[in-house]
């Protein structure tokens, strides 16, 4: 029996975030160059991708391009752009017709003026799709992003609009990239490594977090499944304890009947 025919359809994640990491060891291991574990890995892109939206998770952000990547080699960046590139181009139709629309986060200024013009032409053409948002972080970091919202609301402050005292989560959140898109619920990263990677700081506070031994390329449909799966065996708190879940959820029952 498939992952996916154990799953709870109304305790599903809003939102499932993938940090795809393990493409240049992936490619390493093959005895290839780094790049070919980065073109190997587009499939592992589409199965993430379909199986969202064959159970209707409505929100799915993959971390494309870090602000640290610039720092890699120029051929591989190179090729990363490309590869983009490509990708928007053969995909635009596809997820059109899922019905997904793209979204972007990130330092979009940063990226070729081709990669940009491609983005925001599928942006475009996929705006008014409402089965679910694909959402890349692109040229991202969370750190950044960050001190962009303080900015922003110390403008404000600065210029009126705004006093101190009236600052609360909900303004920074609104302030965020993210700013019309829920929190992460599960974070999911590939390749064995334990670490975030700078990667939406904020969203992630109460994600339940899977670390992958699988490198991204190999990534398939029942592994995001099987991710979904024991996300579900989760007790999420927030901060509260197991009583108050479960009084809240008997309370929750008695009211329904």
């Amino acid at each position: 029996m498939s992952f996916k025919d154990k799953l709870i359809p109304n305790s599903l994640p809003r939102h499932v975030a993938i940090i795809m990491d393990g493409n240049g060891r992936w490619a390493q291991t093959r005895g290839e160059e780094r790049t070919f574990g980065h073109r190997s890995a587009i499939e592992a892109v589409r199965n993430a991708i379909n199986a969202c939206n064959e159970i209707k998770i409505p929100y799915l952000t993959l971390y494309t391009f870090s602000t640290e990547n610039w720092d890699r080699p120029q051929e591989e960046v190179h090729t990363l752009m490309n590869l983009l590139s490509e990708t928007l181009i053969l995909e635009a139709e596809e997820l059109y017709t899922k019905g997904l629309r793209l979204r972007v986060i990130g330092d979009l200024e940063a990226l070729p003026n081709l990669v940009r013009d491609q983005l925001e032409h599928v942006m475009d053409l996929t705006k008014n799709n409402t089965t679910g948002n694909l959402v890349l972080a692109l040229s991202y970091g969370s750190r950044k992003e960050i001190v962009h919202a303080v900015r922003n609301i110390a403008e404000n402050v600065k210029q009126g609009v705004l006093l101190p005292e009236n600052i609360t989560e909900e303004t920074i959140a609104a302030h965020l990239f993210t700013h019309d898109i829920p929190d992460v619920d599960l974070l999911i990263r590939t390749s064995g490594e334990v670490r975030v990677s700078n990667f939406l700081l904020w969203q992630i506070a109460y994600a339940e977090m899977q670390f992958l031994n699988t490198l991204w390329p190999d990534f398939s449909k029942e592994d995001f499944f099987e991710c979904v799966y024991r996300y579900q065996q989760k007790e999420r708190r927030f901060g509260k304890t197991s009583h108050q879940i479960q009084n809240s959820l008997h309370r929750d029952n008695v009211a329904n009947e």
